[in-house]
């Protein structure tokens, strides 16, 4: 899973604040032994599902290669998040209330998904599935020995039941399961997802990562005899049925969850030698300045750092560093892709015109920034895969042409003619070029200069906007810009609010301009819906925050989710891109290919590092007690 820079959407969404309780959790009773292995299963029960060939991993495999059998348990590691949170129900995240960023840690999917090959799901709480052949339903058959953290087992209505909420009360789930038409108990422990349509090749891998939750828990009363309910938010620590539960939690500071030694699929190969430590604690801080300082002073552990200025200059000349004990390394990010931006909300009547929005992309001067501010780290997003074989690059051809001719009526003819390209603001005669063409584009759009500002020439209404942010970092890149919009009679203003505030304005769409990051898997499929589709433009929380109403790109969208085979959807999604890109619906940020990390070195690691997941931390990772000792121990 690609890793989420701090200040983009996902990033936000996964920073919330919390009260103080600490609850006694259920005596566990012993699991049961694991199932037969699903190849002895009949009548096509597979043991994983693929979109790319065949699995790596056989029936019998023992453990990923990424992951140490021997690795061993114990200590604590603690990560940070920016904000707060006061939600442990993540059903309605990212639509009420600010989610505790490690809940998820305590349930189980269905499947999980390997990090060295690209979208190949192993069973976890299935033991097999299997497929129909059209591709118009999947069905999942439980482990036997699968339970919850208070020893009752997890059952196929608490999977029929975890769809049914989390796709009536969530917007993303909404969109992400709408092509699921029924969820059914079709066995003992299986259950059957039918779909609206076959083809869908994405979609049981999809249906495969529901995180299932306790139906007779929610369904419940609380301690105090008040019915739970799940589409509202709680801080009840909820039951659970994965590696680790909620021990304690400190309103908008800090949560700790605890791994459960008798966990029920500890020995399963999708989980040896992962969920090593003992303890899990995240911090929470309500500035990002504070953040650094914090982990210099020892109060967390790990840090992956965004910010190209502070990984140039905030760690190098500290003590710690120079010691070895404070450990700065950087790890390949490979095989995802990720456009991040400053995105244009198009409900906004200024931003319905996309010659306005390429004129603010004229204006910016990423090549100053990127010497001046960045260090040279970084390199201009020119795709929204960027970074991964997804992006399209020079003009159409194949069937990457094949697709657009077949939508040609619904996409701008400048695909077939004109590569996209940002704009290069490398001289002051590239400066002032871009500039006028800046002008020369409001203009058309019925924009004018009238004495240094510019105008609505029909209203005289001044151009102005606002930029979103929950981090005052953002300001030292803003302010600039800000400075090249007033050369073309454009003002600007910048407001940083907390991030409870931030995630409010964002689901009602209330906005002008701010930071947006869609991290790509190599598979791109229904999730597309989500980011660019028609129907989640004007739905509260989607993440379709730019109002993007498109034909061409839903049609486009569509040849992504059924394309037959790998060729037809790098084709299809190259395709995409283009489009995408040709509409300017975004100003392309910038964008690093490895992940800066700075760790405290009490921790150690499997030989094999994830092909995909960067570094794997902290999930195959383990605290060393010999690092530690000679680290010395955490504040």
């Amino acid at each position: 899973m690609p890793t989420v820079p701090a200040h983009s959407v996902l990033g936000r969404l996964a920073a919330a604040a919390l009260a103080v309780a600490l609850l006694a959790s259920p005596a566990l009773s012993a699991p049961e032994p694991a199932s037969p292995p699903a190849a002895s299963a009949p009548e096509g029960w597979r043991h994983a599902l693929t979109l790319m060939g065949e699995p790596k991993y056989g029936p019998d495999f023992s453990h990923f290669d990424y992951a140490d059998p021997a690795a061993p348990k114990g200590g604590t590691v603690r990560l940070a998040a920016q904000g707060g949170f006061d939600n442990f129900n993540l059903v309605v995240a990212g639509l009420k209330g600010d989610i505790e960023g490690g809940i998820g840690s305590i349930y189980d999917t269905l499947m999980v998904e390997s990090l060295d090959e690209p979208f190949t799901s192993y069973g976890l709480l299935a033991e097999s599935v299997r497929l129909a052949p059209d591709l118009s339903s999947v069905s999942y058959r439980l482990r036997a020995g699968a339970r919850w953290h208070d020893g009752k087992p997890v059952t196929p209505e608490d999977v029929v039941w975890s769809f049914t909420v989390e796709k009536e009360n969530s917007p993303a789930y909404s969109m992400y399961y709408q092509n699921v038409t029924k969820a059914e108990v079709t066995g003992e422990r299986d259950v059957t997802f039918t779909f609206s349509e076959a083809g869908n090749r994405e979609l049981p891998q999809v249906i495969g990562q529901l995180r299932v939750l306790p139906k007779h828990w929610w369904t419940g009363k609380d301690v105090e005899g008040r019915s739970r309910n799940i589409a509202e938010t709680t801080l009840e620590v909820p039951l659970g049925s994965g590696p680790y539960r909620l021990a304690k939690f400190d309103a908008g500071r800090s949560a700790t969850y605890e791994r459960v030694p008798d966990y029920w699929g500890r020995d399963l190969p999708v989980k040896r030698g992962q969920n090593n430590f003992d303890t899990v604690r995240y911090e929470y801080f309500r500035d990002a300045t504070v953040l650094v300082e914090a982990l210099k002073g020892d109060l967390y552990d790990f840090r992956q750092e965004n910010i190209a200025r502070q990984w140039a200059t905030a760690y190098d000349d500290f003590p710690a560093v120079k010691e070895g004990r404070l450990v700065k390394e950087q790890f390949p990010d490979r095989g995802n892709g990720i456009m991040q931006a400053f995105v244009f909300n198009q409900r906004k009547a200024m931003f319905k015109d996309e010659r306005v929005r390429r004129a603010f992309n004229l204006a910016m001067n990423f090549e100053e920034m990127n010497k001046a501010l960045f260090y040279g780290l970084y390199k201009r997003i020119d795709s929204y895969y960027f970074g991964s074989e997804l992006a399209s690059s020079g003009l159409p051809e194949g069937e990457e042409k094949a697709i657009l001719e077949s939508v040609k009526d619904k996409v701008p003819a400048s695909v077939f003619t004109t590569p996209y390209r940002n704009p290069v603001n490398d001289t002051p005669d590239a400066v002032r070029a871009n500039l006028r063409e800046a002008v020369r584009l409001l203009k058309e759009a019925g924009y004018e200069l009238r004495g240094g500002k510019m105008v609505e020439a029909k209203t005289g209404t001044p151009l102005t906007v606002e930029f979103l942010e929950f981090q005052n970092s953002f300001e030292r890149v803003i302010l600039p810009f800000a400075a090249q919009l007033r050369l073309i009679g454009i003002d600007s203003t910048l407001r940083v609010i907390d991030s409870a505030q931030y995630q409010n304005r964002l689901r009602s769409f209330d906005f002008d301009i701010t930071t947006g990051s869609w991290p790509e898997s190599l598979s791109p499929g229904n999730e597309q819906r989500e980011f660019w589709g028609s129907a989640a433009a004007d739905r509260p929380g989607s993440r379709n925050i730019a109002g993007i109403k498109d034909a061409g790109i839903d049609a486009l969208v569509d040849k992504v989710i059924f394309a037959k085979d790998r060729p037809t959807l790098v084709a299809a999604t190259h395709a995409l891109d283009r489009v995408l890109l040709a509409h300017n619906y975004v100003l392309p940020q910038w964008a690093a290919n490895a992940a800066r990390t700075i760790r405290w070195n009490r921790f150690a690691h499997p030989a094999v590092l994830p092909a995909y997941g960067s570094s794997g931390f902290p999930t195959t990772w383990w605290y060393d007690q010999t690092l530690a000792a000679k680290t010395g121990a955490p504040r």
